[in-house]
């Protein structure tokens, strides 16, 4: 992998422990304890991190960009499970066990992480019981987000699952405009699509309705302008 690792004070000037959502409840100086601790490492757009079958050592944290967990399937199509975005971690559950990665976790961008070793990581945890509970928290949030994608896979129809996918990207990367939300979204077409378990041309077929129905308008492939949000949450009613 043709990436950059550093450590010591010329990596620290920009630490991303205090952006962090399992660090927030810690005092400066603990931050600042926790930030001797980390190693940062940058990596280019399409590079992985880790592949499936690997066994992650470290507890990663996006600092800046984003990278996505996928597997594929039988049949060789790669389905998406997660996204990682700025402040969010992985591969903490391979830091108890023998386990090894069940995905792929590959950037998006270029993106920058945060890495604590096991060491550290159990380290922190009996120190901080309080990082120990921030941890719990994200872990059933992030459940319970692929609970409802397997749930709402199955009952959702199509129209729905899309809407509600390119509500959650408002959400998370959209900024207002005098035309509407504008999205910059994390995947591509071919992305989305595989995030969704659909094929590509379907998915362009049903983007291609909702700018129809001027509920939304392709910007350029990395962005789409929502015109009509209240228009969009029908759909997943």
């Amino acid at each position: 992998m043709n990436c950059r690792s550093c450590t010591g004070s010329s990596c620290r000037h920009q630490p991303c422990v205090g952006k962090v959502p399992i660090f927030s409840s810690l005092e400066q100086e603990d931050l600042a304890h926790v930030a001797l601790m980390i190693r940062h490492r940058e990596y280019q757009k399409g590079e992985t991190i880790f592949a499936q079958g690997d066994a992650p050592d470290s507890l990663i944290i996006v600092n800046q960009g984003s990278a996505k967990a996928f597997k594929y399937t039988p049949g060789g199509q790669e389905q998406i499970l997660y996204i990682f975005e700025e402040g969010n971690f992985f591969g903490e559950q391979y830091l108890f066990s023998s386990q090894i990665a069940a995905y792929y976790v590959q950037a998006l961008e270029p993106l920058k992480v945060c890495m604590l070793s096991k060491d550290n990581f159990e380290q922190l945890l009996h120190r901080y019981s309080a990082i120990a509970v921030k941890v719990i928290q994200e872990l059933g949030l992030r459940m319970t987000r692929l609970e409802n994608a397997l749930q709402s896979s199955g009952v959702r129809n199509l129209d729905a699952r899309i809407s509600a996918l390119l509500l959650d990207f408002a959400e998370k990367y959209g900024s207002g405009t005098s035309g509407g939300i504008l999205i910059r979204l994390p995947l591509n077409r071919e992305g989305m699509a595989n995030y969704l378990g659909i094929a590509r041309e379907t998915f362009s077929r049903k983007l291609t309705q909702l700018e129809s129905d001027k509920i939304i308008r392709s910007v350029d492939n990395k962005s789409i302008l929502l015109l009509d949000k209240q228009a969009l949450q029908e759909k997943t009613l």
